[in-house]
């Protein structure tokens, strides 16, 4: 049988095409196996969404439903100095440092020293730490593993502050450290307000609550003594406008001044007291004036205040 060239040549490019065809077959399985691969090793490495869905829910789980007046909190704490049980250590200080306990069992909680916790979810005791060991709920989203503090509301801003040492609410952003006053005050006071040692380290002169551990708001007096807020407010309320531990003024008195200045020239003196002269201090700016009596007030020679005492004739 005879073959021509051209027959040849048509049974060449037929051959041709079949091992293209079959090339391109190969190929695009290959990939198809490749893609087939990459998903598969893409599924393995990829984190199971629906494990840590439930890991979530359950630091969740309880939130804002435990807690007590002062914290919103899911664990209670052990006192390490008498044993007891309680939602947190204001209120082991208010059942046990109060009237109503024998005077020699009366105490304060370290606060600092506690090291175990009982989960409020399922009743785990355990040693300090956020999440519960057991069920593995979060006992508090604010932590501080220094103060042993739990708290769920976050909105209140808490923060450290290592110059106290204890934590604070409000903002750190907020709030500065004076380490000559030993206390935070507002940053809008960082450089107006006048030191005083251990300015919070007492009782309010009003309420006599200890100021430095206070939940309270507490504000700085001009003469830099610290009072609650809302005692100040009542103290206006009565009319009293001097600091209660150094009877410095709490606020400008100059209208007042004014007016007391107007009552006295409308209220002269009976002759025998017109030449009487008293010597006075002045509670503002602690000097000293020889001045003319009036049973109304002195008025201060230096500062023109009529915050003042007589010390002598």
């Amino acid at each position: 049988m005879t073959i021509t060239m051209g027959e040849v040549a048509v049974m060449h490019s037929e051959s041709l095409q079949f091992e293209c065809k079959d090339m391109q077959h190969m190929t695009e399985k290959g990939n198809e196996t490749n893609v087939t691969q990459s998903q598969q090793s893409n599924e393995k490495c990829r984190p199971d969404e629906s494990e840590d869905h439930m890991k979530a829910e359950l630091l969740e789980k309880g939130y804002m439903q435990y807690g007590c007046s002062h914290y919103r909190r899911r664990c209670r704490i052990r006192a390490p100095c008498c044993n007891e049980i309680f939602d947190c250590h204001h209120c082991h200080n208010e059942a046990k440092d109060n009237i109503s306990v024998d005077q020699r069992y009366r105490h304060d909680i370290p606060r600092h020293q506690v090291q175990q916790v009982i989960c409020s979810l399922c009743g785990t005791e355990q040693e300090v730490r956020q999440n519960c060991i057991n069920c593995g709920v979060c006992m508090g989203k604010y932590f501080c593993e220094t103060c042993k503090l739990f708290d769920d509301d976050i909105s209140k801003k808490q923060y450290h502050c290592c110059g106290c040492g204890i934590c604070r609410i409000g903002g750190c952003e907020n709030f500065f450290h004076c380490y000559n006053c030993g206390c935070c005050y507002s940053i809008l006071l960082k450089n107006s307000h006048p030191c005083v040692e251990r300015a919070m380290h007492h009782d309010c002169p009003v309420c006599f609550e200890y100021l430095f551990e206070s939940r309270n708001d507490v504000t700085v007096m001009p003469c830099g003594h610290t009072i609650h807020k809302n005692c100040l407010k009542e103290m206006r309320d009565h009319f009293q406008y001097a600091c209660p531990l150094c009877s410095k003024s709490v606020c400008d008195m100059s209208k007042v001044w004014e007016k007391f200045d107007m009552e006295i020239a409308a209220t002269p003196m009976p002759e025998s007291y017109q030449n009487k002269k008293v010597w006075i201090l002045c509670n503002d700016c602690g000097k000293t004036s020889h001045v003319q009596y009036h049973v109304v007030a002195q008025k201060c020679l230096h500062c023109k205040s009529y915050n003042t005492r007589q010390t002598r004739d």
